[in-house]
């Protein structure tokens, strides 16, 4: 199996896809799948834009919305997490994962899938250890904000990876686990990208929960992007165990380092994306401590012996099948020919996708029934800029295309 390895996307869609074509016809060879690692801003219309975290100025529709209407389909099967500049509306209504566009999968905030055999999981957002504990209390419309909260990585979400005890041949994540520096040429790196030189001697460069999701889950390979930089290390897990290879990528930009395709044995195709067992059995078992306010999730309530959850979904399974649900459209696509209001494209539906999932696993629908907090009288977690980590300084200012963050 050949797969493609992107970084940020950044929305840019058409380009990526547009050079894995032209790779494909050099190197007279065929991609079979595409992984993104954030920033994949699935903008949808004019109202998406209103929960991406980007000032107005640098805000543009770019090409996703051609994907989500129909007018163009992915020539490659792409599976994408989620980083700190998405159409986050749009990702919430997919908490569990789903198609945001055909051919196009996205992972869920946390997620475990099948591509032919190989075992795909990530972590969508940034580590911010203020808001980790808490649960996933935001909902659009977004204020200033819980429009960056709302990608902060939450605990429970790592809690639900860390129950993982199958291997995972690919990981996923935006930022890059803490510590990752100390297994490759972190001397080279900060020639290029100085100010990152203080975070990697002190040890507080990375996310904190994707190191421990590296240590306990140990996968072939590991992916992020984030820092806008080509990075490769290789994890010695303990002396003659197995070893992760880490790359982080740029994002889309000509003479950036953005892409790397790589071969990785498999079963013969044709593939497709397929739902997983253990991660269904996981998800089936941790739902009911889901939580959604302020307060994090209470594990000592669940008993974490999934074989009965792992019987009940293969035969789930068996009856349906794993393909996940098909797309479907939620709401109308950005029109280029056409000014719309934003207050007519403000509703936030349910996605029928999530609803069919939660029939399949026999589990309410949560998304949408507990009270927005940003909306009642309690407030929200407020942000100070002076305590967001390197990792999030992009929160604060997003550059110029072409710039970077030094």
């Amino acid at each position: 199996m050949r797969i493609a390895v992107e970084g940020c996307m950044h929305g840019d869609l058409d380009n990526v896809y547009k050079t894995l074509q032209y790779m494909e016809q050099i190197n007279n060879y065929k991609v079979d799948l595409l992984l993104c690692c954030g920033d994949f801003q699935a903008v949808r219309n004019e109202a998406d834009m209103e929960s991406l975290n980007v000032p107005r100025k640098y805000r543009e529709m770019k090409s996703f919305w051609k994907y989500y209407s129909g007018q163009e389909i992915a020539p490659i099967p792409t599976i994408f997490i989620g980083g700190n500049h998405e159409a986050s509306n749009y990702l919430w209504e997919l908490y569990y994962g789903g198609w945001a566009a055909p051919n196009i999968y996205f992972l869920g905030f946390a997620g475990v899938v099948k591509f032919g055999g190989i075992r795909i999981g990530g972590l969508s957002g940034i580590y911010n250890a203020r808001h980790f504990h808490l649960g996933h209390f935001e909902r659009p419309p977004y204020n200033e904000s819980t429009i960056r909260s709302v990608y902060h990585v939450r605990e429970f979400d790592v809690y639900k990876l860390l129950q993982v005890e199958e291997p995972i041949d690919i990981f996923l994540s935006h930022d890059w686990p803490r510590g990752i520096t100390d297994f490759g040429n972190w001397k080279e790196l900060v020639r290029y990208k100085r100010h990152f030189e203080k975070e990697i001697q002190d040890g507080s460069l990375g996310s904190e929960a994707a190191s421990q999701l590296l240590e306990k889950l140990k996968p072939s390979y590991w992916f992020s992007a984030h820092l806008h930089c080509k990075f490769a290390a290789a994890v010695q897990h303990g002396e003659g165990g197995p070893v992760t290879k880490f790359l982080a990528l740029d994002k889309c930009l000509p003479g950036r380092r953005f892409l790397q395709v790589f071969e990785l044995e498999s079963e013969p195709g044709p593939y497709e994306i397929q739902y997983d067992e253990e991660w269904l059995a996981i998800t089936r078992k941790l739902n009911s401590v889901f939580p959604l306010t302020y307060k994090s999730a209470n594990f000592g309530d669940v008993q974490l012996d999934m074989q009965d959850s792992r019987q009940w979904v293969r035969s789930r399974l068996q009856g349906r099948g794993a393909k996940p649900f098909e797309f479907a459209r939620t709401v109308p696509c950005y029109n280029p020919s056409q000014s719309v209001s934003i207050d007519s494209l403000s509703e936030n539906p349910r996605n029928p996708q999530t609803e069919s999932f939660l029939l399949l696993l026999e589990l309410p629908n949560l998304l949408d029934n507990a009270q927005n907090p940003a909306s009642s009288s309690h407030r929200a977690p407020d942000i100070d800029s002076e305590e967001i980590p390197i990792d999030d300084i992009d929160d604060i200012e997003e550059l110029p295309e072409g710039d970077d963050l030094n």
